[in-house]
């Protein structure tokens, strides 16, 4: 099936064109005849004969992008003065900086930001270092830590290669949650190496957010590091997925009118994210889940598990089932899929019972095209943005850590994650509630708010506060 035009192939075109009736609508046949979509038209200015415009594309593939560019080039009265990849043209220099929140204006100001006030604040941290969650940026700075090993759906890719990814998860845990997070892009090789580092660097950080890292290594840097700091640590491929997942699935059931412990779950996916989808799931009432990976279905006893992946066979799975996902699938209500694009087929969903629920997350393509579920589904959601139910970890991740630095939480603990899918979820009204729309959108500012508030106060129930 052909991928449409989409916003992350989309150019610039920078054009004259001849101030005579249908030049533009040529133009704009030619760019739709070469299956580009005219997504914008940026400005407007008449120099006598010639008119000036910038017009916004969007393509399919960088392959495309110099189709639609040689069609304009071919076009009658037309002049391609320049063009650009607007994705590349976005992260020229990076997304993010660091600004000063105060002006050094003057003596007096550099006298108290830096030489010879500050040391009084140094003094008074080294008397008691507690007041460095108070007087420096530890109070709101969270490190965005990876070794490139799992990015998105790119793979082991590198420290270098996994930045841009960074610093976009800094530019959204700004903008949905008031917190500073800085990119910390480790060029490693061992899971030992990444805790050794983070370890280090702890003083510098409210929290730790830990990201694209390969399972198991995942689990095991994540591990050590709660067990070594006092500070907040978040995986969000797993928990941050996972917390989303609960939110939505709830409001799927609000849809069906199913209980949670009387589902029938499959997870397609045994990694970081299918592991602690399994576990905050029954942490929330489930009790029928099945796994499946690469090599089958995940039953207690199987050979080949690591200790974490033995952990979920041994709380899952409870008739002992073997398989493909096409063997355990019958009879199922929901499917989950955190794993590969096209692993589930329509007989498969035609084997769950009625009112089936499917989440097909793998990105950029699913586990099943959303096309094809079409009639077959009651509630489908995707990790894409281009379908409803788009099921994001920025519905989660930003309001978790703010709430978790507002009471100065030591960690982020299972009721804390509970409490941020139950304030996603109700985040949906009953009157706006439907089968395209289940979780909020990510653009909503109010759910990071809800989650902050939610997630602070489950933190302090729990006494994991710092006084």
């Amino acid at each position: 099936m052909s991928r449409p035009p989409a916003t992350q192939y989309s150019i610039t075109l920078q054009v004259s064109l001849d101030n005579s009736p249908g030049v533009l609508g040529h133009l704009a046949t030619a760019i739709g005849d070469a299956g580009g979509n005219i997504y914008a038209i940026d400005s407007f200015v008449a120099k006598g004969e010639l008119l000036d415009r910038d017009l916004v594309v969007n393509c399919k593939s960088v392959e495309h992008q110099t189709e639609v560019v040689e069609a304009v080039q071919n076009t009658p009265g037309v002049v391609l003065r320049g063009w650009w990849d607007r994705t590349f043209r976005m992260h020229e220099g990076g997304k993010i900086e660091v600004l000063s929140l105060f002006p050094v204006g003057d003596q007096q100001d550099l006298s108290m930001a830096y030489t010879p006030g500050v040391a009084r604040i140094c003094n008074a941290i080294a008397a008691e270092e507690a007041l460095a969650d108070e007087y420096t940026i530890r109070k709101n700075t969270v490190a965005i830590v990876t070794d490139g090993s799992a990015v998105l759906g790119l793979g082991k890719i590198g420290a270098k290669a996994a930045m841009p990814v960074m610093e976009g998860k800094a530019l959204l845990f700004k903008e949905f949650g008031g917190v500073d997070a800085f990119p910390i892009c480790l060029d490693v090789s061992t899971p030992e190496e990444i805790i050794e580092t983070v370890i280090r660097l702890a003083p510098t950080f409210g929290g730790i957010n830990l990201e694209d890292i390969a399972a198991p290594g995942a689990f095991q840097v994540e591990e050590a590091l709660k067990a070594a700091l006092d500070i907040p640590i978040f995986h969000d491929d797993q928990h941050g997925t996972a917390v989303v997942v609960l939110a939505a699935l709830q409001n799927a059931l609000r849809i069906t009118g199913k209980e949670l412990k009387e589902l029938s779950i499959v997870i397609s996916g045994v990694g970081a994210a299918g592991v602690a989808i399994g576990k905050i799931l029954l942490g929330a009432g489930a009790t029928n889940i099945v796994g499946v990976d690469v090599e089958g279905a995940v039953y207690k006893g199987r050979a080949g598990l690591n200790r974490w992946t033995q952990a979920f066979a041994e709380s899952t799975n409870p008739e002992g089932k073997q398989g493909r996902i096409s063997d355990v699938i019958h009879g199922a209500d929901v499917f989950i899929g955190v794993s590969a694009p096209d692993v589930l087929t329509q007989d498969d969903i035609r084997a769950m019972n009625p009112d089936p629920i499917v989440f097909a997350m793998a990105n950029p393509d699913p586990e099943i095209r959303p096309e094809l579920t079409e009639g077959l589904v009651r509630v489908l959601g995707t990790g894409r943005s281009d379908y409803p139910n788009q099921i994001n970890n920025v519905l989660a991740f930003p309001g978790m850590f703010r709430g978790a630095l507002d009471a100065r939480a030591t960690a982020i603990t299972e009721n804390m994650k509970l409490a941020a899918a139950k304030a996603i979820a109700e985040s949906v009204s009953d009157d706006d509630l439907c089968e395209t729309f289940i979780i909020p959108s990510v653009f909503d500012k109010t759910v990071s708010t809800k989650v902050a508030a939610a997630v602070a106060d489950a933190a302090r129930n729990e006494g994991v506060c710092r006084s």
